[in-house]
Order: structure tokens, then C-alpha cells, then sequence
């Protein structure tokens, strides 16, 4: 069905808002989690949608072409050329006693960041045989530890440098973030500190380590805060980063039969390192996104 795939890295410059539409805690508005594992996603659908507002902007007055690659609105008289995938989560911040914050993962999150990027047909990130257990951590820079000891948030591992954790770090700093001095800083930063963590507590910190933040509902009449108006919204932190596949086929409206190589091209030269709204709260600046495609 789709003749050529691309990999996009989706990097929160701000919190970001993708509502899972229903509530079953204590917040009442959380975010989109997978089911098996609890990480933090963005469904495709979201991220086409918020891609398409985003061109809406770049190409004003193209509706025809806007519906030849993303479908028409409003109406099935044909499917839209390009296909975006749920975003995976790849690496999460996480509080450090050392440089702020770190960039951490888990073999589970890389692994499934490798076996899409074989399926599209690119090169995978270096391979990888560290496996820490619970209270053990591996780092790339030894510079994050005092006396072999990481401090993340409240807690404390045993951690060492690892030269192929490293290498996984490098191949980030160099592919995942955009080019340019804007993003030198941060490029940089995943370079040196990107922390593997167990699957089990890479999974703790995605729990428990968004940010949730208390929103009071206003009475439109008096203007003042509603009785029983609070209410809590999650967000997934700024700097975390995710991965989504990007697949295009021939166009389908019949007006004309563009081969799927080029819609691939078209889209990625207008999306590549664009800044992207995506989820809810926009007017307050959340869900602004950096995206960055994969050559």
C-alpha cells in the first residue's frame, strides 16, 4: 500500500498536552499512554492532524494539494497519500543532581526505536548489550556520577560509563535533533547525558515524573474561580523525545498520479525541523514540537 517510509524524531520544546480523552486517577486529564508498556505516546492520528494545520499555515491558499496528501476533509471520496504512525517514546528527562537533568532510556525503548528504523529501511542506532538491573544505571558520561553513584530525583544508582552507551548518544546528538546553532545546546547535552535506567524504572519516572499542573474552571458570569473548579492536567515533560514512522503512497484523488518517492519528498522538505503545535492547550504554549526527519 505505501511505496516509500521515512523516520520522523518529534522533540517537546515545551510541555505538550496529547489527551487521552478519559480520566482513570487522580488526574483528570491525562495523557495518551500505551497500554502494555504505560509510556507516553502521541497517536498518528494527532501528529497528521497537527502536521496538516502546520502546512494549512505554510502553503495558504493550497487546499487542493493539502487534500491530495492528507485526504480530504469532511469526506471519504479518497484516501490521502501520506500515513503517520503512533509516536514512540525514546528518551525521557529526568531530574539529576548533576547538569540538571539527564536524557534517560531504557533497552526496551531503544530496541523498539531499532526494530522501526530497520523496517523502514534505515540504519539502526549502535548496537547496544547494556542491561542494567533495578538500582543499577549506565551513563555515557562519567561526569554525571559522585563516587559511582547517580542521583535521579530522590533516588540514588550504581551507576558506569559505558563506551557502547556512548555511542547510542552520539548517534542521537547526530540524527534526532535539527541542525543549527539554536539546537547546538541540547544536541550537545543527549551526547553526554543519556542514562539507560531497567525497563522497570525508566517506567517509574514515566509515571511519575510528568508534569501536572492544577487548572481552575472560571465562572463566565462573576468572573472568578467555579466551586469545584480545579481540576489537574498532565503533560509530557519539555526535552523528551519520541519516534514515528512516515509512509506516503501514489496519490489517490485521480486529479494526478504523483509516485510515492515524491509525495515522501514533498512533505519531508516542508517538515523537516518545522515547528509543529501539536495537542491541547495551545494558547497557553503548550505542545510545541520540533521535528526532525531521518535522511
Amino acid at each position: 500500500m505505501y511505496q516509500a517510509q521515512a523516520a520522523l524524531f518529534l522533540y517537546a520544546v515545551s510541555p505538550v498536552h496529547m489527551g487521552a480523552g478519559a480520566a482513570f486517577g487522580l488526574i483528570d486529564s491525562p495523557i495518551q499512554r500505551e497500554r502494555h508498556t504505560e509510556h507516553p505516546l502521541f497517536a498518528g492520528s494527532g501528529i497528521k492532524g497537527a502536521i496538516r494545520h502546520r502546512f494549512a499555515q505554510l502553503w495558504p491558499k493550497q487546499d487542493d494539494l493539502l487534500n491530495r496528501l492528507f485526504g480530504p476533509e469532511g469526506g471519504d471520496l479518497y484516501a490521502g497519500a501520506v500515513s503517520f504512525g503512533d509516536a514512540q517514546l525514546v528518551a525521557f528527562p529526568v531530574r539529576s543532581a548533576k547538569r540538571g537533568y539527564v536524557y534517560a532510556t531504557c533497552p526496551l525503548a531503544l530496541a523498539r526505536a531499532n526494530r522501526l528504523l530497520g523496517l523502514l529501511g534505515k540504519s539502526g542506532l549502535p548496537a547496544s548489550k547494556d542491561h542494567p538491573t533495578a538500582g543499577k544505571a549506565a551513563v555515557a558520561d562519567a561526569a554525571l556520577l559522585d563516587g559511582g553513584r547517580l542521583t535521579l530525583e530522590a533516588f540514588e544508582f550504581t551507576a558506569s560509563a559505558t563506551g557502547e552507551l556512548k555511542a547510542v548518544a552520539a548517534w542521537l546528538a547526530g540524527n534526532a535533533l535539527p541542525q543549527g546553532e539554536a539546537h547546538a545546546f541540547f544536541r550537545t547535552k543527549i551526547g553526554t547525558d543519556l542514562v539507560l535506567l531497567s525497563d522497570e524504572e525508566f517506567g517509574y519516572f514515566v509515571r511519575n515524573a510528568t508534569v501536572v499542573e492544577p487548572h481552575v474552571r472560571i465562572d463566565d458570569a462573576t468572573g472568578a474561580a467555579s466551586d469545584g473548579g480545579l481540576f489537574y492536567v498532565e503533560n509530557l515533560p519539555p526535552e523528551s523525545l519520541l519516534f514515528a514512522p512516515l509512509m506516503a503512497s501514489q496519490e489517490r484523488s485521480g486529479k494526478q498520479e504523483t509516485p510515492a518517492a515524491a509525495v515522501l519528498s514533498h512533505v519531508l522538505g516542508s517538515l523537516d525541523g518545522q515547528l509543529v503545535q501539536m495537542g491541547g492547550d495551545a494558547t497557553t504554549g503548550r505542545g510545541q514540537v520540533v521535528v526532525t526527519a531521518l535522511k
